[in-house]
C-alpha cells in the first residue's frame, strides 16, 4: 500500500521506528486514498492535484511531520499541547510520544481544503 516509500522504510535501521514510521504513512494513505505518494527531498510526502499536502522525515530523536507554516499557524495550540516541538513549518514527535492521529486528520484535511485551487507544488 505505501509502496513508493519501501526503499525509505528500509533505511531506517531501528526496527520500531521503521514499524512505526510505516504505520503513520499507511494510516494517512488509508484515510486519505486520494492523496498520491511521492518521495523528494528525502523524505515521503503525499500530495493532492500536484500540490504537497503532508511530508515525514525521521532524524535519532524524533519522527517529524511537515504540513507547511499555514497549518503549524492553525493548530499551533493542539501541537503545542501534544509537546510535538514545533518548528515554523514542521513539528517533531519523539519516539516515546504517543502519535494523535486525530490531529494529524485535522491538519492534512485542513491543507487538502485550503491547498484546493493552489496551482503550485508549495504555497505561494
Amino acid at each position: 500500500m505505501i509502496t513508493e516509500f519501501e526503499d525509505y522504510l528500509r533505511k531506517i535501521d531501528d526496527p520500531s521506528q521503521q514499524a512505526r514510521v510505516r504505520e503513520v504513512l499507511t494510516w494517512v494513505q488509508t484515510e486519505f486514498p486520494q492523496l498520491k505518494q511521492r518521495y523528494a527531498w528525502n523524505q515521503p510526502m503525499f500530495t493532492d492535484h500536484g500540490t504537497f499536502i503532508i511530508g515525514f522525515s525521521v532524524a535519532k530523536p524524533h519522527l517529524a511531520f511537515a504540513p507547511e507554516g499555514p497549518a503549524m499557524v492553525k493548530f499551533a495550540d493542539q501541537i503545542a499541547a501534544n509537546q510535538y516541538n514545533p518548528g515554523k513549518k514542521f513539528g517533531r514527535i519523539k519516539w516515546t510520544q504517543p502519535v494523535d492521529y486525530d490531529l494529524l486528520h485535522q491538519i492534512i484535511a485542513f491543507n487538502i481544503a485550503d491547498k484546493l485551487a493552489c496551482t503550485t507544488f508549495w504555497r505561494k
